[in-house]
């Protein structure tokens, strides 16, 4: 026997609840419910920001998003401060930092899935958990599922390729592709960088408050942190897909400026004058195994008295310390990505109601579409913004 719903969301992640919330907030009278493969929805939530969910960002509407047009598109309804809304009128209340990245109150993620999971069963919103979509076929009157449900409108938020153990396990790609739809190249994305310099070992575990990776043509800023493998932190991750891609046909040459507060000869200066004052003359700038590092790739020796070098061995320190050489050869992977880069393709769904302008009553949100942000909340708001929208556009074309 089938089961009827007017509106059934495949995927209950961060925008798969957003989504059916919404739906159910447009138009009560509509049956809703969602269909997610794990045994509870929202699961990866709970990984987010390491336990604390950094929901949104205060600067999302300016960020650059890929194929950013098409999330402004999205934002000019569900921006930022209206995602805080949503989020407000669920009860939980929210703090920001210096930075603009959004918190619950409560520092927990719990928090967040808490509140959407309740208001989803209070709205009557039914969840059925533990399975996949197998199948989806269009029919008369809507869509067939599994061959055994049927829906008059379906919003697909099954999430990408990004850490499958949470839930996301690109099988939204290959519903999308059955049913006409385009996917572009998927990479994995926000992930550790891997490099075959050994060097690395012995820098293991230090740690560069602001630096900047430059490579393919690009610059990332942030923090770093050496591993054993590669690189760590936003300023690696941030790069990642970028890496990812390149690497594809050949390793990646980078460098590493470890001091972007200071410019070269600012540099050389600065540490010119310290030639008197300090044995180790990079102890004040950097960890003191980055700063050897930095010397034995200078050509310097790091047991050489300071005061005996002479301006041009400070100017290759410098040079050195703004310039460090690296080496990528790919990334850790979708298993330990935060998101994909690439997707569905976004010229085939209408930017103001996240339809299908190939599926008539089909409509997709989240990860699943080529759409992606950096880190600090971007991509959850990319997530409860879209599902907003979708949820809402769903029940208002019944």
């Amino acid at each position: 026997m089938r089961e009827n719903f007017d509106i059934l969301i495949i995927g209950a992640g961060a925008s798969g609840l957003a989504a059916a919330i919404n739906a159910k907030r447009t138009a009560p009278r509509l049956g809703v419910a969602m269909l997610e493969r794990l045994p509870r929805v929202g699961k990866k939530i709970l990984a987010t920001g390491n336990g604390r969910c950094n929901l949104t960002n205060l600067n999302a509407n300016s960020h650059a998003y890929t194929n950013s047009g098409f999330a402004c598109s999205v934002f000019s309804k569900y921006g930022d401060e209206r995602v805080l809304e949503f989020f407000k009128s669920l009860g939980l209340l929210t703090y920001s930092d210096s930075c603009g990245r959004v918190y619950p109150m409560s520092n927990a993620a719990s928090s967040v899935l808490d509140c959407l999971r309740f208001e989803a069963e209070r709205l009557g919103v039914q969840s059925i958990c533990e399975n996949n979509c197998e199948k989806t076929e269009p029919t008369d009157g809507g869509f067939l599922i599994n061959g055994k449900y049927t829906a008059r409108k379906i919003i697909v938020c099954t999430g990408g390729c990004a850490s499958p153990s949470q839930g996301s396990d690109g099988s939204g790609y290959k519903l999308l592709s059955s049913l006409g739809h385009t996917v572009t190249e998927l990479y994995p994305s926000l992930v550790q960088l891997t490099s075959p310099d050994r060097q690395l070992r012995q820098l293991k575990g230090m740690r560069v408050h602001d630096a900047v990776i430059s490579a393919v043509g690009r610059l990332s800023r942030g923090e770093l942190l050496f591993t054993d493998y590669g690189l760590s932190g936003i300023a690696a991750m941030e790069i990642s897909a970028d890496i990812a891609k390149a690497a594809k046909t050949s390793p990646v040459k980078a460098s590493l400026d470890l001091i972007p507060s200071m410019g070269e000869r600012e540099t050389a200066d600065f540490l010119f004058e310290l030639r008197g004052k300090c044995g180790d003359m990079l102890i004040g700038i950097l960890p003191r195994a980055v700063g050897t590092a930095v010397l034995k790739t200078a050509g310097i020796d790091s047991k050489a008295e300071v005061c005996s070098l002479g301006r041009n061995a400070f100017i290759k320190i410098a040079r050195t310390a703004k310039n460090f050489p690296m080496t990528f050869d790919g990334t850790k992977g979708f298993q330990n990505a935060q998101v994909t880069r690439g997707g569905i393709n976004i010229k085939e769904f209408d930017g103001k109601t996240l339809e299908s302008k190939k599926v008539p009553g089909l409509f997709c949100a989240g990860e699943l579409l080529d759409v992606d942000g950096g880190c600090g909340g971007f991509n959850l708001q990319w997530a409860w913004a879209s599902g907003l929208l979708a949820g809402e556009s769903a029940a208002k074309s019944i």
